[in-house]
């Protein structure tokens, strides 16, 4: 009887934490573009609620590696500070709330955030690939 009550213990919290880790909102995100070409994201919801958010990644490329870097902006239009010489965006000037790195063709990832209200960007900081038009802004704004 006590080794039941321990397993009914634990299933209800492995329960109790699962449903925390639930996210408000789920963002999808398709990763498009090959190299020479013009590169984006597809985005399926560019303004989002503020809370616990989950984005699911798909990287639909044939070829290319593509990766997710979330980032708060300052304001809806602010300057995304780039080193020209290495073709990649300056990360340490910029406020990351997180990323997926390294995703394959045909593969996927997550991110799970919680965001305040405000001005978002996502981008992928692979060489080239900023400046190929892989980036796309998401608004947060004050949940419901």
């Amino acid at each position: 009887m006590k080794l039941f009550l321990n397993a009914a213990f634990a299933a209800a919290g492995l329960a109790l934490l699962s449903t925390q880790a639930l996210a408000d909102t789920t963002v999808k995100v398709d990763m498009v573009g090959e190299g020479g070409g013009a590169m984006s994201y597809k985005v399926d919801q560019p303004s989002i609620p503020a809370g616990k958010v989950k984005f699911l990644v798909s990287n639909t490329s044939m070829t290319e590696n593509h990766e997710l870097v979330l980032i708060k902006l300052k304001s809806p239009d602010a300057a995304i500070p780039l080193i020209a010489a290495k073709h990649r965006v300056d990360e340490k000037q910029l406020k990351s709330m997180g990323e997926v790195p390294d995703v394959k063709p045909g593969a996927n990832g997550e991110l799970d955030v919680t965001l305040k209200p405000g001005n978002y960007m996502i981008l992928c900081n692979i060489k080239g690939h900023y400046e190929a038009g892989m980036w796309s802004k998401l608004t947060v704004t004050a949940a419901n």
